[in-house]
């Protein structure tokens, strides 16, 4: 594809764009901004308009270019003077004339309110808070579409990259088999020390070396072998389940165990593992959504938290020739992996804003619909009363983890999307090993986030039941 000729309209006109949350990839995107020809973004926000105008002066404009503003008269001043715009609030910038909202903060109920009030203006919202979008994500998208809008996931993001894999190789005629992101951290064995490192921890670990290559086991022996010794490092992250679960909705997939695999893998190992039972691998069926983590030595490359698919290899000679060019074939010959190492966050979401704007185009799926939710399960027994604090750099609740289950209207028994958990107390005990329920948390029916889900649950209804792409999810 010719970027420039999909994208020609940039060059008849500018894009004016808003930043919401100007965190790590707010900041990028601020960055990258003022050198895209045909995209112009001096509209930030974030809780503190002082936190906003920093950004904006870090990224290169000059102090005396930048209004802090506190009411929309002062916003819609500055924005005439030409200056850059820096608030504590959306709602005193919504009615400037931009076209393209990016929320970025992270935050489930201020990512529902801020989509809500983008879409409602008639702007287009680029969903970088993959939290609202797994707990509403379908339902922003058709309120918007309603609108001659979008709601988009971002490219610079895993979701969107890895529906962009999948769809190509859909166009071009590959049978997927499964699809998937590496994980947020590499786990690097150094044999010399006999330890793992990942995210800043390093482990012992004894024996690894026997499994460092499979030397003709059964990848799942391998896989099962790999976890049980580094079991002392996490293996599983709910930005990770979050992911996928914006992948299943726009594309009707769906992993085939709750957790996911998640082996730690090779890169040249990802073929063989994410392939079915039947041809030595992991899933059952085909179709199915998974993560790895990239197992490496010292000094070797990094899948970058990158996205890929496997893929069938249906003509024997045109994969022989493939793997001598290099590609990652299973060893058996059956499937293929094809990748795309890197996401660059903030620095390629000017695709993204292209699309919504010139081409009024979502670079996730058509119509989305909620098949899977990300839900809570409790990894530890939980005292009634205990407040859900979804926090740090993975927004993750203490004792608290995700699973990617079927997606269902919210009720009493019914597993809790884990983000319309966050930051709610719970009303009794829960046991460990065991779904957190919605009658177990004291929700709040007035936040924007509960709004839009029980309108989302209602237009589910109404539309009939959601039927994934692949099997039943099990536990």
């Amino acid at each position: 594809m010719n970027y420039l000729r999909y994208f020609a309209g940039r060059e008849d006109r500018l894009v004016e764009c808003a930043i919401v949350g100007t965190g790590g990839f707010g900041r990028s995107f601020l960055a990258q901004a003022r050198h895209v020809r045909g995209l112009s973004c001096r509209i930030a926000v974030d809780r503190d308009a002082a936190v906003a105008a920093r950004a904006l002066v870090s990224v290169g404009i000059e102090p005396d270019r930048i209004a802090q503003c506190a009411d929309r008269g002062a916003a819609l001043a500055a924005w005439r003077a030409g200056k850059a715009v820096a608030v504590a609030d959306l709602a005193l910038v919504i009615d400037l004339p931009f076209e393209v909202l990016l929320e970025a903060t992270g935050n489930p109920e201020a990512g529902a309110r801020h989509a809500r009030m983008a879409v409602e203006a008639a702007r287009h919202v680029v969903m970088v808070t993959k939290e609202t979008d797994s707990v509403v994500g379908p339902v922003l998208a058709r309120m918007a579409a309603e609108r001659g809008r979008v709601v988009t996931p971002v490219d610079g993001d895993q979701p969107s990259l890895l529906i962009g894999l999948a769809t190509w190789a859909e166009v071009v005629g590959l049978t997927v088999i499964g699809a998937g992101k590496s994980s947020e951290y590499d786990f690097v064995f150094d044999p010399a020390q006999g330890t793992i490192a990942s995210n800043g921890r390093v482990i012992p670990a004894v024996g690894f070396a026997d499994w460092l290559s499979a030397d003709g086991r059964p990848w799942p022996e391998v896989a099962a072998a790999r976890a049980r010794i580094a079991a002392e490092l996490p293996q599983r992250a709910v930005p990770d389940l979050c992911e996928m679960t914006l992948v299943a909705n726009a594309l009707g997939l769906a992993p085939d165990r709750s957790d996911l695999h998640a082996p730690i893998a090779r890169i040249t190992e990802i073929a063989d593992l994410i392939c079915g039972e039947g041809d030595g691998g992991l899933l059952q069926g085909r179709g199915q959504l998974d993560v790895f983590h990239c197992l490496r030595l010292p000094g070797e490359p990094s899948f970058a938290g990158g996205v890929f698919v496997t893929v069938r290899c249906e003509d024997d000679e045109s994969w022989a020739m493939l793997r001598d060019k290099g590609h990652v074939v299973a060893r058996n010959g059956r499937t293929a992996m094809l990748g795309l190492p890197r996401h660059l966050l903030g620095l390629e979401a000017a695709t993204t804003v292209f699309e919504a704007a010139l081409l009024g185009c979502s670079s996730g799926g058509v119509a989305p619909r909620q098949v899977i939710d990300l839900t809570a399960h409790a990894d530890r027994d939980l005292a009634a009363g205990t407040v859900l604090h979804a926090k740090g750099h993975h927004h993750s609740i203490e004792g608290v983890s995700g699973r990617m289950t079927p997606a269902a209207a919210l009720g009493d028994d019914v597993p809790i999307p884990y983000y319309l958990a966050a930051g709610r107390p719970l009303t009794r005990n829960v046991a460990a090993g065991r779904p957190i329920l919605c009658s177990d948390v004291a929700l709040d029916e007035g936040s924007s986030l509960m709004a839009l889900r029980r309108l989302q649950d209602r237009w589910m209804a109404e539309d009939g039941p959601v039927r994934s792409g692949t099997e039943t999810v099990s536990a």
